[in-house]
């Protein structure tokens, strides 16, 4: 049965007359028409909490993100949901639906054919029985994170919390649990920040290939359970808008954007995000910035300054400004130093469990945690899990190395800001989306700052000396003498000579933190 609130029953008794039942009601939650993509469907309904903020790019540009989030520094996301069933990594739902992909081979293999064990079956068997949000968190506190996201919807249209709108949800199959109000209960009593991910808005095109009919023998031409009409609110009832890359990740159908409006309101109103990450531009013109408005109301403060941070990209359909969103780099960095706060979101492995899988290493991780942060940017980190909700090895020994080297150094990431040059060293990053692999050196330095100290963080376990040539006497971002410099974890200050060409610095023999230290100038 179908759960459905007031606000989801618009033209209900319209839709009964013509025989649509609750689940097809669930999905036409507008009067059908032919309405501009820009524009609300007729007759829809985009109510918004009054505050500060209005549905248009000039009241939404005076946006600024929240002190909060630029002294995080650091996020743990868990990208996690019935897709990690399979153990075969992201895209399962889709790509388990097109013959000759490794998914589909897969899903034969292990389920059966589409047309008769579908993605809707995979849901059932996604149980989640190990899942301690409270042990995660401890963790994830101790590795240094200072806010949390939890997925809320992939583009698999399953709601991981207790959906008032739509049936294909957590807390009613699958874990028959809310995900994401027991990941917000857990994060907040350890004083993290919590935000919620929506992959919804590209559903309705990404999921176009479970519409489609087998290619080869013995099953030419049956149709995939995604062409029933009775699992129409899981896979959409897209017969002619499949994504095929650039403008098409995100539906022209205004039916389909008063369904996604009204799922993300209920999120945004039950689970009060600080943070809500949209997968692409925000969304459908008008009724996107509807949203934004709403979220951003929703959480503004007495003074009229929003608490909330929307992460949206530059990359693929949608809307995109820095000035309404926080910028979201997937899986690669900015050159330089943003003038505004950003965000570069990746995982330890791939988005979904999958074996055989190669991850990132502590020194990964640390490495380009400090790149970003050096360039006014925050890291959120995946951190992969089983599908019964546990740990894999390499997340753990990731988290179990993290944690020391946070306690340790993480007053050089926490609560800074950039210093008038990032860094330097011998090594060049790549600058944009899916570029992360750069292999550092302990000669490549990257600096931050608070209050009166600055600190050095080399990207690699350097040896008995560390030269900057940024605190050169003759450097020009260098305006007066180093004063002092002490080794995070290390007692005494160091031994040290301010050339005219670089700083030198004695290191003591033993080092504090594997992977990576830091130096605390004082100038």
């Amino acid at each position: 049965m179908v759960t459905i609130s007031k606000r989801s029953l618009l033209g209900a008794p319209l839709l009964a007359a013509f025989g649509m039942g609750a689940a097809s009601m669930a999905r036409a939650e507008a009067t059908p028409g032919s309405v501009a993509q820009d524009t609300p469907p007729p007759g829809g309904q985009l109510p918004i909490a009054t505050g500060p903020y209005a549905p248009d790019l000039a009241s939404l540009e005076t946006y600024s993100a929240p002190d909060w989030f630029r002294d995080a520094k650091f996020g743990i996301w868990a990208h996690w949901g019935p897709q990690a069933v399979p153990r075969a990594g992201d895209w399962y739902a889709r790509q388990m639906y097109i013959p000759g992909h490794p998914h589909y081979d897969h899903h034969l293999k292990h389920y059966g054919h589409p047309s008769e064990v579908g993605y809707k079956d995979i849901i059932p068997l996604w149980t989640a029985e190990k899942f301690d949000p409270e042990a995660l968190m401890d963790k994830y506190v101790a590795a240094g994170a200072k806010y949390f996201v939890s997925m809320g919807v992939h583009h698999d249209n399953f709601d991981l919390w207790n959906s008032r709108t739509h049936r294909w949800n957590a807390a009613a199959m699958g874990p028959k649990r809310d995900i994401v109000g027991a990941w917000k209960a857990a994060a907040q009593k350890r004083g993290l920040h919590f935000g919620v991910s929506e992959h919804l808005g590209a559903s309705h095109n990404w999921f176009y290939p479970s519409h489609e009919y087998d290619q080869f023998w013995p099953k030419l031409g049956v149709n995939y359970d995604g062409a029933d009409p009775r699992y129409a609110d899981l896979y959409h009832d897209n017969q002619n808008e499949p994504y095929r890359g650039g403008d098409t990740w995100y539906t022209k159908d205004p039916k389909f954007h008063q369904i996604w409006f009204n799922r993300i309101r209920d999120l945004i109103d039950n689970y009060q995000p600080d943070l809500l990450y949209s997968d692409g531009g925000l969304p459908f013109g008008d009724v996107g910035k509807t949203m934004l408005a709403h979220l951003y109301n929703s959480r503004a403060a007495k003074d009229g300054r929003t608490q909330a941070v929307y992460n949206c990209k530059a990359l693929g359909s949608g809307e995109f400004s820095a000035k309404f969103c926080v910028q979201d780099v997937e899986r690669g960095v900015l050159k330089g130093i943003n003038p505004l706060p950003w965000q570069t979101d990746t995982s330890n492995g791939d988005w979904f469990y999958s074996d055989n899988y190669t991850y990132k290493t502590a020194p990964d991780v640390i490495h380009m945690l400090a790149d970003i942060v050096s360039k006014n940017g925050n890291l959120l980190l995946n951190i992969v899990l089983y599908p019964d909700g546990s740990l894999p090895p390499e997340s753990q020994s990731l988290l179990d190395e993290l944690a020391p080297w946070m306690q340790v150094n993480g007053e050089a990431i926490h609560g800074t800001r950039p210093w008038s040059l990032y860094g330097e060293g011998p090594t060049e990053t790549a600058d944009g989306a899916f570029k992360e692999n750069t292999a550092y050196t302990p000669q490549d330095i990257r600096f931050t700052t608070k209050g009166d100290a600055l600190y050095a963080i080399t990207l690699g376990e350097p040896g008995a000396e560390v030269k900057i040539n940024a605190l050169g006497r003759r450097a020009k971002a260098l305006k007066h003498r180093v004063r002092q410099v002490r080794l995070l974890g290390h007692d005494a200050p160091l031994t040290f000579h301010q050339g005219d060409d670089a700083l030198s610095v004695s290191l003591p023999n033993g080092l504090p933190t594997r992977h990576s230290s830091v130096l605390k100038i004082s100038i």
